[in-house]
């Protein structure tokens, strides 16, 4: 394992989270924890630290609230784990931790959901200019995303 290297998992549930895991022998190989929705089910990664964000829907009358008490989460994880890397699938209860990880001095890896083949996430339209490396899954999204990296899909 490499342990010069702190990197943060985050993803929100279902899909995302999902695509996320397809990263798991990158997990195994860096000092590294997770950082997901809170939901009815527990998705937790077994043998790496697992935090949890609020989930959140831009749509619901609690989203103000629901971001500012996951800003205070993200800052306290940024301050108790220091990550210097944020690997992010999406989608808005991430954008906190990816925000502070950029302040902080660390690097931003997002990757645009492989779901999206003809339009982008509004997380990845907010991220693309803040990110690192920004990975994009299918050819089609290069006009909105002219300088992302396309490899293929994650599956």
């Amino acid at each position: 394992m490499k342990k010069n290297i702190k990197i943060a998992f985050a993803a929100s549930s279902g899909g995302h989270y999902e695509q996320l895991m397809m990263l798991k022998p990158l997990m195994d190989e860096y000092d590294s924890f997770v950082v997901t929705e809170k939901t009815r089910y527990s998705a937790k990664v077994l043998q790496k630290k697992n935090y949890y964000m609020k989930q959140v829907n831009r749509k619901e009358l609690m989203f103000i609230p629901k971001m500012i008490l996951n800003c205070c989460l993200a800052l306290r994880l940024m301050v108790k784990e220091k990550p210097n890397i944020v690997i992010c699938t999406g989608v808005l209860a991430m954008i906190p931790l990816c925000m502070f990880c950029k302040i902080s001095g660390g690097k931003l890896i997002f990757i645009e959901s492989f779901a999206k083949i003809k339009s982008p996430t509004l997380t990845g339209k907010l991220l693309y200019k803040y990110a690192d490396r920004f990975y994009i899954q299918w050819e089609s999204l290069r006009e909105f995303y002219p300088n992302a990296i396309y490899l293929g899909g994650i599956y």
